[in-house]
C-alpha cells in the first residue's frame, strides 16, 4: 500500500523495497513460531519515548507531561512515532506504509503505582515516574481497601481510550486509516514485587523480606489480589480471554533477591497470577537486570518457555541451563547501542550469536532492553547486519 507523505525523501529507508522486506519478515517469523526458524528474527523494542527528541517524528517537541495528560497529543505523537519508525529503523517488522496506523493509551510503566495512589512526577526529557507513597507506613495501603479496577488512573485511561476512538473514527493520517488498540495497560502487570518496590521503596521491601516476612506477605497478597481483579475486569470488558495461551507478565525487581527468597516470598504470587490468566500452554515472562539465576526455577515452577531478557546475560550459559526448547530474547546492552560504535555493536552481537545461544534456533535478537532515546541508527543497523550475517539457522537445524 502506498500513501503520499508516509515515505519522505529524508527517510533512511526511502529507497527500500518494502514489499520484498515485509514478505521476508513474514516468512522469518512464521518459521520461528513454527519452531523451524530460517534465521534469527531481529526486533527493536521502541515506543514514543524513543522519538520524543527526533524533530521529524515530534516536530512540536512535545514533552512527556503534555503527552501523558492530553489524549489528543498522545495520539498525534504516536502517529509521528509510527511513521518515523516504519521508514527509518531497520528490523524484522513490517516497514513502509501500513494498512492502518495503530495507537493506544500509553502511561508507560508508572500506571500501576499511580493506580495504588503514588504521585506521578515528571522529569525534564525523561519518562514520568512515581515516588513511593507508603514508605513510612506500608499498612496504609491496606487501610484504603482494594481499589476499584476502573478507578483513578485506570478511569482516566478509559476516558483517553474513548477519546482516541472518537478522534480516529472516520479520520486518516497521511491517507491511511487509524485504529485504536485495546487499553493493554489495564490487562497486564509489571509484577507484584516490582509494584511493591514502587509503593514502599525497594529498601523497605527487602528489609521486610529479611526480617518481617509475614508482614510483607500480607502486603504482597493485597497487591496480587488487586492486580488480578483489575486485569480480569479489563480483560472481560474488552473481550480478552481469561485464561489465555502464551500469557506473560514481568517482575524486574526479583533481580534484587536470591533464588531462595524468590521461592519463599514471590513465587507463590507469580503462580497465582499465571494460574489465573494462563492456560496449560507454555507461558512468557520479561525480566530485565541480573535475574537469570531465577530462570530455571521459573521455567520449572510456572511453565515459562519464553524469556525476554535485559542485561547482563550470559547467553551461552543460559541456553545450556534452559535447554534448546526454550525461547530466549535478548542482545547487546542498550548502553552500548546508544554510546558505542557500529563496529563495537557488530562485535558484541557476533559474540552473543556465537555463544551457543542459537542451539535449537529459538532465539530472537533484540536490544537489551528497550531502545534508549538518541541511539544512533547506525548502531541498530550494525546489530541488524550482524544478525543477518551470522544468524542463519536452517542448515544447523536440518
Amino acid at each position: 500500500m502506498t500513501a503520499e507523505g508516509v515515505v519522505r525523501p529524508g527517510d533512511r529507508l526511502a529507497g527500500m523495497d518494502f514489499a520484498a522486506h515485509n514478505a521476508e519478515v513474514r516468512a522469518v517469523w512464521e518459521a520461528y513460531q513454527a519452531g523451524t526458524p530460517l534465521r534469527v528474527p531481529i526486533m527493536l523494542g521502541t515506543n514514543a519515548r524513543y522519538t520524543m527528541r527526533i524533530p521529524d517524528a515530534n516536530p512540536r517537541r512535545v514533552g512527556f507531561r503534555e503527552y501523558s495528560e492530553n489524549p489528543d497529543v498522545m495520539l498525534e505523537c504516536q502517529l509521528g512515532f509510527a511513521r518515523w519508525i516504519r521508514t527509518n529503523l531497520l528490523q524484522d517488522a513490517e516497514l513502509g506504509p501500513p494498512e492502518r496506523w495503530t495507537v493506544q493509551v500509553d502511561f508507560q510503566n508508572y500506571y500501576e503505582a499511580a493506580w495504588f495512589g503514588c504521585p506521578i512526577q515528571y522529569h525534564a526529557g525523561e519518562v514520568p515516574d512515581t515516588v513511593p507513597a507508603y514508605a513510612d507506613a506500608p499498612e496504609r495501603l491496606l487501610d484504603a481497601g482494594l481499589p476499584d479496577p476502573f478507578s483513578g488512573i485506570m478511569a482516566r485511561g478509559l476516558e483517553y481510550h474513548e477519546r482516541m476512538e472518537a478522534l480516529a473514527s472516520g479520520r486518516d493520517y497521511l491517507g491511511i486509516p487509524i485504529a485504536v488498540a485495546p487499553p493493554w495497560f489495564g490487562m497486564g502487570s509489571d509484577g507484584p514485587m516490582t509494584v511493591a518496590c514502587n509503593l514502599f521503596g525497594a529498601g523497605v521491601v527487602c528489609a521486610m523480606m529479611a526480617s518481617e516476612p509475614e508482614r510483607l506477605q500480607r502486603l504482597l497478597e493485597f497487591i496480587t489480589e488487586a492486580t488480578i481483579r483489575r486485569m480480569r475486569a479489563f480483560r472481560e470488558r474488552f473481550g480478552v480471554p481469561v485464561p489465555q495461551d502464551g500469557f506473560g507478565i514481568a517482575d524486574d525487581s526479583i533481580a534484587l533477591i536470591s533464588v531462595r527468597m524468590y521461592r519463599d516470598h514471590v513465587l507463590p504470587h507469580h503462580r497465582r497470577i499465571y494460574d489465573t490468566f494462563g492456560t496449560g500452554a507454555p507461558r512468557a515472562i520479561h525480566l530485565c537486570g541480573d535475574a537469570t539465576r531465577h530462570f530455571v526455577t521459573i521455567r520449572d515452577e510456572l511453565n515459562i518457555k519464553t524469556f525476554d531478557t535485559g542485561f547482563p546475560v550470559d547467553f551461552g550459559r543460559l541456553r545450556k541451563e534452559l535447554g534448546s526448547d526454550v525461547r530466549i530474547l535478548g542482545g547487546p546492552h542498550v548502553g552500548l547501542l546508544r554510546s558505542g560504535t557500529p563496529e563495537q555493536v557488530y562485535a558484541e552481537t557476533r559474540r552473543i550469536l556465537e555463544s551457543g545461544v542459537l542451539e535449537g534456533g529459538l532465539f530472537v535478537l533484540r536490544e537489551g532492553n528497550n531502545l534508549a532515546p538518541e541511539t544512533p541508527v547506525a548502531n541498530t543497523d550494525a546489530m541488524y547486519r550482524a544478525g543477518r550475517d551470522l544468524g542463519r539457522l536452517r542448515s544447523a537445524i536440518e
